[in-house]
């Protein structure tokens, strides 16, 4: 299923750069996206120096080279292996404010061509919960404070040993700027996700499941193996 994944999105980068001087991704930090990430990591024919990389949270408190930290993940599992072009982390121990803003700026410079995400158990895109998920959100990034359940998904992951350990706070990418790429592989292997991925296909588009705005996107690939969708 990550291959598969890696497969279409590396066809999408090698189409895109004959059209276009430089692209723009985005890409979530879950155990879910390993295949994926290792796959697009060995890729070969992709010219990632002209590739700008953001990703779409992380964790307010860490420091960046922290085991757990989302942009360390990232760094590991690709950016320092194909060295893109430009490399923006969110710095989850500067001023949240700042940092946001800086964020932005940086979000706007020019439109977004490819975001890989995941979904999470609530139904979660980046760390958009359903308390706090806005399909009409002003800002491009966030300060947000994180669910329980969401929190207690990065245990089930083995990121953190205990809920205590895992922060409270985030930053993340808003719904809008997420749906504002031009083309979005959403990758959501496991039975634990089953519930989320029923819900976001077939249920209300509401903030309640913040992965069925997908629905409205115009170029959106969802990949899923036998654990996350048995119908």
């Amino acid at each position: 299923m990550g291959r598969a994944a890696a497969a279409d999105v590396i066809e999408k980068m090698k189409s895109l750069l004959k059209e276009k001087e430089t692209i723009r991704m985005v890409f979530a930090s879950a155990p879910s996206q390993n295949e994926f990430l290792e796959t697009l990591k060995n890729a070969s024919g992709i010219d990632w120096e002209r590739v700008t990389v953001f990703h779409m949270d992380e964790y307010i408190g860490l420091k960046p080279k922290s085991e757990q930290s989302f942009s360390k993940f990232l760094c590991d599992r690709l950016f320092d292996g194909v060295e893109p072009g430009k490399i923006h982390l969110i710095n989850g121990l500067n001023n949240a404010a700042n940092e946001c803003q800086v964020y932005s700026e940086l979000l706007n410079e020019a439109p977004i061509d490819i975001v890989c995400l995941g979904i999470g158990e609530n139904g979660h895109i980046a760390f958009n919960d359903p308390p706090v998920a806005d399909f009409n959100d002003p800002e491009k990034i966030k300060m947000v404070m994180l669910d329980e359940v969401s929190r207690q998904q990065q245990v089930n992951d083995e990121v953190f040993p205990h809920l205590d350990d895992v922060p409270t706070h985030a930053l993340t990418l808003t719904i809008p700027a997420l749906m504002s790429g031009s083309h979005l592989y959403c990758i959501v292997p496991g039975l634990t996700k089953r519930e989320a991925v029923r819900k976001t296909l077939t249920g209300l588009i509401s903030e309640i499941i913040p992965a069925s705005i997908l629905r409205r996107h115009p170029d959106c690939t969802l990949y899923l193996d036998k654990d996350s969708y048995n119908e």
